[in-house]
């Protein structure tokens, strides 16, 4: 599987010189950094920013670009947007919660087209458990989540603990992934 990815980010990689234009143009960075995509409830947003701060030495390091959609400027489509952001990332996060699973959005359109990507190796997509919720049936449930043992970040007293674990299997997928575009 993550043979098939890499493949694909490579060639992807090749064909987006101009079409990631979207993603230089949001914010700076190098060309060659893995992009990375938050699935996630907008009541998850603190949660979000946590992961997201526990990845900041995998941007820092040019290895990995965040994006989620609360970077979309005003007057710009937003689903249009999404669309694109998600259809070029290398590396897509599923925030995990109840709110995660009861919206329709981010349930029927953005998980369904990560999973879709997933299994056609164009993306590789990591479930993240912030919360408890029943996920054991969901699509997803196939795929090994994080943190360890696919136990939810807020069920810990030290959440930083909890993020550091998945900020570290997320790295380990993240290295290998940017490797591949390293090479073009």
């Amino acid at each position: 599987m993550m043979h098939r990815i890499r493949k694909r980010l490579k060639s992807t990689a090749t064909k987006t010189r101009s079409g990631g234009r979207a993603w230089r143009k949001a914010e700076n960075f190098s060309s060659s950094a893995l992009k990375v995509f938050f699935c996630y409830a907008h009541r998850d947003e603190r949660l979000r920013d946590r992961l997201d701060a526990h990845l900041s030495m995998l941007k820092h390091m040019g290895i990995i670009h965040s994006w989620h959609d609360r970077k979309i400027g005003a007057g710009v489509d937003f689903n249009e947007t999404i669309d694109k952001y998600l259809g070029t990332a290398g590396l897509i996060l599923l925030l995990i919660s109840p709110d995660f699973l009861n919206s329709d959005y981010c349930y029927h359109r953005e998980m369904k087209r990560a999973l879709e990507r997933h299994r056609k190796g164009a993306a590789q997509v990591i479930p993240v458990i912030l919360r408890p919720v029943d996920w054991d049936k969901a699509p997803f449930a196939g795929l090994l989540a994080v943190p360890k043992d696919g136990k939810p970040i807020t069920r810990f007293t030290n959440r930083d603990e909890r993020y550091l674990d998945a900020a570290k299997a997320i790295r380990k997928v993240a290295e290998e992934l940017s490797a591949t575009i390293r090479r073009k």
